[in-house]
C-alpha cells in the first residue's frame, strides 16, 4: 500500500533497482501519482526525478521535458525540498531536456535555442561554469549542420566541469565530430579509450561500439569490428532507449554481409518499430533497418520472411517499402524544422554506401541465411579463379571430360552446367559426344563424387551403381570395373551422413574378396583389351585419342580403390584394442592386414610410375603416411608426405596439393611446429582459390588454422579462423561441427579475457545444438557461459545457466559425473548469492555439499564457503557476523577431514585463506583483538607454501597491518610489520606487492 510517504519512498528505492523498461516506467508514473497525494514536496521531487530517469533511458523524449518543467517549478518554489544530490541533478538534467527537444521535429529551433539560453542563465546564477551549455550549443549545431566548426571550438576549448557529461560520453561526441568531418583514423584514435573500456559509464562503451563499427570496417580492423558487434549488441538488444544503436548494428550486418545475423536482430527488436518517443533515434533505427533490408533485397531475398511491426507477416521487400515510407517524411520533418538538409543528407549517405566487404565477415555466430561465397575468403589478396564455362554444349562436355581426366577440380562446375543444360530438355545432342548413356554415366559418377565429399557414402554408392549399369550396357569394361571397385571400396569407410541410425560395421572380408576378384578381372581385361587396342564400341570411340588415358585412369582407379580399402581395414584394426581384435571375425591379424596394405600401395605406386601418372603415386604415399602417423612414426610420415608433394610438382598438378598440405600440417601441429603448419594451411587455401576447388573441406582447414593460432598464442588469429570454420560448417550444413567450432571459439575468447564476446558466441551456439555434439563438450560450453555471465555481473542469468547445467550433470552416470556436479553446484550457489537470491543460494549450497560428500572437491567447497562468508556480510545484514563465521567453521571442518599428506591440492593455501577471510569478517565486526591472531595465522599458513605463498602472504600482512594500525591503534607495530614484509617482497621478486605495502606504510607514517 502506498498510503504513507515512507511507503512511496521505499517503493521508489525498489523501482530504482529494476532494469530500465516498460515495467519500471509504468511504476514510476504510478509513484508520481501516489506522491502527489501528500503535502511533502520532497517525496514528489524524488518521484519526478525517478520518472524522468525512466523516460530518459527508455527513449520517451517527448515526455521528459514535461516532467522536468514540474521539477523546475518545485525548484523555484521550494528549493529546500531538494537534497544536495537532487539539487545537482536539477542542473545536470538541463542537458537531458536539450537533447530531448532536439529529438522531436515539432519543437521549433527558436524554442530549443531559448531553452539553452535559459540553461546558461540558471548556470551563471548558480555560479556554475558554462562548458555544458557550450556542449548543448554544439550538439544543436551538429544536428542542423550550421555553425558546427565555431560551436565545436567554443565547447572543446573550455575546461570540463562537474556538470559536464562524463568523460566517456564527451569522448564519443569528439569522435563523432571527427567522423562527420570524414576522418575515420582520427575518430578511431579519439574513441580508443572508450573502446578499450578505459573510460566507461552507464551508456558507454555500448553506444560507441555501435557507432564505431563502420569506421572499423573501413579501416580494415575487422577483428575489432567483430568483437564490438558481439559485445555491444548484447547491451542494446531490445532497449527502446538504444534503438539508434540497434540500427547501427543492422547497418553493420549489411556492410559485413551478415544477412542471417541481421534477420536475427530484426526478430529480437520487433517492438522498436513502435517505439516512437524519440523520433530522431527512431529515424536512425529505421535508416539502419532500411540499409539492411535494401542489401537483403539486392541479394535476391525479396520474399524472405522478416520480422517487422507486430500484427502481420512481412517479406523483406514489403518491410523495405514500409520502412522507407515512414523514414522519408520523418527525415524531411527534421530538415523542415531545421531549415537545412543535414538530417536528410546523412540518411541518404548511409543508404548510398555500398557493402564494405567482398566476403562475409565471420562472426562466430549461427547463420540464419546461408551465404553463397566462394572458397576464396582467405587469403583476402587473392581473387578466386572461376573455370570458364563454354557456351557451345559439345565444347562444354569435351572440356569437362578433359578436366576430369586431369583430376582438375574445375570439372565440378562444368559437369554441373552440363546437367543444367540437359535438364532444360532443349539442348540438341551431338552424336560426336557418343551415346547419351555415356553422358548419363559420367554425370552419375560426378554426382557420386559430390556425395562422397559430403560424407554421404551410401547415396554415392547408389549413384555409382547407376553409372555401372550404363557402362555395362555401353560395353565399357574398364570404366565399369573402376566404378564397381570404387563403390565397394567406399563401403569400407566408416559412418555415412545419409545412413539412418547406427551403421553396421562394414563386412571388410567380403569387400576384400570382391576387390581381389576385380584385380583378377583387370588382369584378364588387360590381356584381352590392352590400353592401346581399338575402341570396343561407339561409347569408347567418342574419346578418340584420349581413350588410352581413359583406360589407364580406370586401371589406376581400380588399384586406388584396393589400396583405399586396405587402408581403411588396417586403420580400423589399429583403432581397436587387442580384446576387440580377438572378438572381431573375418579381419585377420595385424601382420596380414599390414602385408596386404603394403602390397596394395606398392602396386598403386609402381603402376602410377610405370604409366606416367606420378600424382597417383602421391596417393599411395598419403595412405602410408597416415598409418605411419597412427603408429607414432611422425618423422617417417612427414617424409612420405613431402615426397608426395614433390611427385605432385613433377606431375604439374598443383590443384592436387591442398589435401596433402593439410595432411602434412596436421602432422606438424602434432609435433608443435605450428608456424610451419600455418603456412601450409594458408597455401592449401590459396591453391584451392587459384584452381577453383569447391570440394576442399574448408571448415576443418580453418579449424586447424584456429588450433595453430592458439598454439602460437595468437588469440586474434584463433578467433578469426575459428569464426571462419564455424561459417564454413554452416555452409556445408554440418551443424554438429559448426557448434563444436563455436564452442572452441568461445573457449579461446574466454581464456583471452574477452568474456562478453564468449558469451555472445555461446548464446548462439548452445541453442538447439544437434544430438551429434558430445554432451561433455556442451556441458563445458554451458559452464563457460555461466562463468562469463557472472564475470559480466549478469548474476541471475548466470545462476540460471549453472542450475540448468547442474540438473543435466546430475542425470549423468555416476562414473561420468565425478566431481563435476560438485563444481557446478558450488558455482551456482555462489552466483545466486552474488545475485542476492539467498533462498535459492542456500538450496544450491546444500546441494553442493551433498555432491561433495559423493565426489569430494575440497578447494571448490571451501572457496564457496568463504564466498558465502564474504557476501553474507555485504548483503545479509540481518544475519551478520555469526553466519559468516559459521560458513568459515564449516570450511575448516572440510579441511580437517583430509588425510595427512594430502597432495591433490595446496592445503596450506586453503587454510591460509580461511584464516584471512575470518580476520576480515572479525575486523568488519569491530572485533580487532580476535581478528589480528587470525591474520597472523593466515601469514603463517602461507609461509608453508614457499614461493607460491609469497603473494597471498603479503596480502595477509597488509590486512594484519590495517587491523593493527587502524583497529588497535598500534601504528608503530604495524609500520614495523610492513617494513619487514616489503623487504621480503623485494627479495622474492614481487615489487608490485612491495609497492602496495609501501603505500600503506607511508599512509600510516603520515597519520
Amino acid at each position: 500500500m502506498l498510503d504513507t510517504p515512507e511507503a512511496v519512498v521505499e517503493a521508489l528505492r525498489e523501482n530504482d533497482g529494476l532494469p530500465h523498461g516498460l515495467a519500471r516506467t509504468v511504476t514510476a508514473e504510478e509513484l508520481v501519482e501516489a506522491a502527489e497525494a501528500f503535502e511533502k514536496p520532497d517525496v514528489l521531487v524524488t518521484a519526478l526525478l525517478e520518472l524522468m530517469t525512466a523516460y530518459e533511458f527508455t527513449g520517451e523524449h517527448r515526455k521528459s521535458p514535461v516532467v522536468f518543467a514540474r521539477i523546475l517549478k518545485l525548484w523555484d518554489t521550494t528549493p529546500e525540498s531538494f537534497s544536495p544530490y537532487e539539487a545537482h541533478h536539477v542542473f545536470w538534467r538541463f542537458k537531458w531536456v536539450t537533447t530531448s527537444l532536439v529529438q522531436v521535429p515539432e519543437i521549433p529551433l527558436a524554442s530549443i535555442g531559448g531553452w539553452i539560453d535559459q540553461m546558461r542563465s540558471r548556470y551563471e546564477a548558480a555560479d556554475h561554469a558554462v562548458q555544458p551549455v557550450a556542449a548543448m550549443r554544439y550538439h544543436l549545431a551538429h544536428h542542423t549542420g550550421t555553425g558546427v566548426a565555431d560551436a565545436y571550438d567554443l565547447w572543446a576549448t573550455r575546461s570540463r566541469t562537474e556538470l559536464s557529461d562524463c568523460e566517456a560520453c564527451e569522448t564519443r561526441h569528439h569522435a563523432w565530430h571527427r567522423l562527420a568531418e570524414g576522418d575515420d583514423t582520427a575518430a578511431l584514435a579519439v574513441w580508443q579509450p572508450v573502446l578499450d573500456r578505459e573510460q566507461e559509464c552507464s551508456e558507454e562503451p555500448r553506444m560507441s561500439q555501435a557507432r564505431a563499427l563502420l569506421p572499423l570496417l573501413r579501416a580494415g580492423r575487422t577483428d575489432e569490428a567483430r568483437s564490438h558487434h558481439l559485445t555491444g549488441y548484447r547491451k542494446v538488444r531490445g532497449a527502446t532507449g538504444m534503438q539508434a544503436e540497434v540500427g547501427y548494428h543492422l547497418e553493420f550486418c549489411a556492410h559485413s554481409r551478415n544477412e542471417g545475423r541481421g534477420l536475427e536482430i530484426l526478430a529480437e527488436n520487433r517492438p522498436l518499430f513502435e517505439a516512437k518517443g524519440a523520433p530522431l533515434d527512431h529515424l536512425h533505427f529505421l535508416t539502419g533497418t532500411e540499409v539492411f533490408l535494401a542489401r537483403l533485397v539486392d541479394a535476391g531475398h525479396d520474399d524472405t520472411a522478416v520480422a517487422g511491426p507486430p500484427g502481420r507477416a512481412w517479406t523483406a521487400a514489403e518491410l523495405l517499402t514500409h520502412v522507407r515510407a515512414e523514414a522519408e517524411p520523418l527525415a524531411a520533418a527534421f530538415d523542415t524544422r531545421n531549415g537545412t538538409t543535414a538530417v536528410g543528407d546523412r540518411r541518404r549517405a548511409r543508404l548510398a554506401l555500398a557493402p564494405l566487404l567482398d566476403e562475409p565477415l565471420p562472426l562466430g555466430l549461427r547463420a540464419t541465411v546461408a551465404h553463397t561465397s566462394s572458397v576464396g575468403a582467405a587469403p583476402a589478396t587473392l581473387t578466386p579463379a572461376r573455370t570458364e564455362i563454354p557456351d557451345d554444349f559439345t565444347v562444354l562436355v569435351g572440356e569437362a571430360r578433359r578436366l576430369a581426366r586431369d583430376g582438375h577440380p574445375g570439372d565440378d562446375r562444368l559437369w554441373a552446367r552440363v546437367a543444367e543444360r540437359l535438364a532444360d530438355a532443349t539442348e540438341p545432342y551431338d552424336a560426336i559426344l557418343g551415346p547419351e548413356d555415356l553422358l548419363a554415366a559420367e554425370l552419375a559418377e560426378h554426382r557420386a563424387q559430390r556425395l562422397w565429399f559430403k560424407d554421404r557414402h551410401t547415396d554415392g554408392a547408389a549413384e555409382l551403381d547407376t553409372a555401372i549399369q550404363h557402362y555395362t550396357r555401353l560395353d565399357m569394361p574398364w570404366h565399369a570395373l573402376a566404378a564397381k571397385a570404387r563403390s565397394r571400396a567406399w563401403t569400407a569407410a566408416p559412418g555415412s551422413r545419409d545412413d539412418d541410425g547406427d551403421r553396421t560395421a562394414p563386412d571388410r572380408a567380403s569387400i576384400r574378396t570382391e576387390l581381389d576378384a576385380m584385380l583378377r578381372e583387370a588382369d584378364e581385361l588387360l590381356t584381352a583389351t590392352p590400353f592401346d587396342s581399338e575402341p570396343l564400341g561407339e561409347a569408347e570411340a567418342a574419346f578418340g585419342s584420349d581413350l588410352r588415358a581413359e583406360r589407364i585412369l580406370s586401371h589406376l582407379s581400380l588399384h586406388y580403390s584396393v589400396a583405399f580399402a586396405a587402408h581403411q581395414e588396417l586403420h580400423a584394426a589399429l583403432s581397436r584394442t587387442e580384446e576387440d581384435q580377438e572378438d572381431q571375425e573375418g579381419t585377420g591379424d595385424l601382420d596380414t592386414l599390414t602385408e596386404r596394405f603394403e602390397r596394395s600401395v606398392d602396386t598403386l605406386r609402381s603402376e602410377a610410375a610405370r604409366l606416367g601418372y606420378p600424382h597417383q603415386a602421391a596417393n599411395a604415399r598419403q595412405f602410408r603416411a597416415d598409418l605411419l602417423a597412427r603408429r607414432g612414426a611422425l618423422a617417417d610420415a612427414e617424409k612420405e608426405l613431402r615426397a608426395a608433394l614433390q611427385e605432385i610438382e613433377s606431375a604439374d598438378r598443383p590443384w592436387r596439393r591442398p589435401r596433402l598440405a593439410i595432411h602434412l600440417a596436421q602432422l606438424l601441429l602434432a609435433q608443435d611446429r605450428s608456424q610451419e603448419a600455418t603456412d601450409l594451411l594458408h597455401s592449401a587455401i590459396a591453391d584451392a582459390v587459384a584452381h577453383d576447388d569447391p570440394t576442399l573441406p574448408l571448415g576443418p582447414t580453418y579449424l586447424l588454422l584456429g588450433h595453430a593460432a592458439t598454439h602460437l598464442d595468437d588469440a586474434n588469429g584463433a578467433v578469426r579462423h575459428l569464426s571462419e570454420a564455424a561459417a564454413r560448417f554452416d555452409q556445408a550444413e554440418d551443424a554438429g561441427s559448426a557448434v563444436e567450432a563455436r564452442l572452441q571459439l568461445a573457449d579461446v575468447l574466454a581464456r583471452s579475457g574477452r568474456q562478453a564476446d564468449a558469451v555472445a558466441v555461446l548464446e548462439s551456439a548452445l541453442v538447439d545444438a544437434p544430438p551429434t555434439v558430445d554432451g561433455h563438450m556442451l556441458a563445458q560450453g554451458r559452464l563457460t557461459l555461466g562463468r562469463g555471465l557472472r564475470d559480466l555481473e549478469e548474476y541471475v542469468p548466470a545462476a540460471e545457466e549453472l542450475l540448468r547445467l547442474a540438473d543435466t550433470v546430475a542425470g549423468w552416470p555416476e562414473e561420468d559425473r565425478g566431481g563435476v556436479l560438485t563444481l557446478v553446484a558450488a558455482e551456482a550457489a555462489t552466483t545466486l548469492a552474488l545475485a542476492e537470491r539467498w533462498e535459492a543460494a542456500d538450496t544450491a549450497y546444500e546441494r553442493a555439499l551433498g555432491a561433495h560428500a559423493e565426489a569430494p572437491n575440497p578447494p571448490l567447497i571451501t572457496m564457496m564457503m568463504r564466498e558465502f562468508a564474504r557476501l553474507t556480510l555485504q548483503t545479509r545484514d540481518s544475519e551478520g557476523t555469526d553466519t559468516a563465521l559459521e560458513h568459515l567453521a564449516r570450511a575448516d571442518a572440510v579441511l580437517a577431514t583430509l588425510p595427512s599428506g594430502e597432495e591433490d591440492f595446496a592445503v596450506w593455501y586453503e587454510r591460509g585463506e580461511n584464516h584471512y577471510r575470518r580476520a576480515r569478517v572479525l575486523a568488519e565486526a569491530g572485533r580487532f583483538d580476535e581478528a589480528l591472531p587470525e591474520a597472523e595465522a593466515a601469514i603463517a599458513a602461507h609461509d608453508d607454501g614457499g614461493e607460491r605463498g609469497e603473494l597471498p602472504r603479503a596480502e595477509a600482512v597488509r590486512i594484519a597491518a590495517l587491523i593493527e594500525g587502524n583497529g588497535l591503534d598500534r601504528v608503530t607495530e604495524a609500520i614495523t610489520r610492513l617494513t619487514v614484509a616489503s623487504a621480503r617482497c623485494h627479495q622474492t621478486g614481487h615489487p608490485e606487492a612491495a609497492a602496495v605495502l609501501d603505500a600503506l606504510h607511508q599512509d600510516l607514517r603520515t597519520r
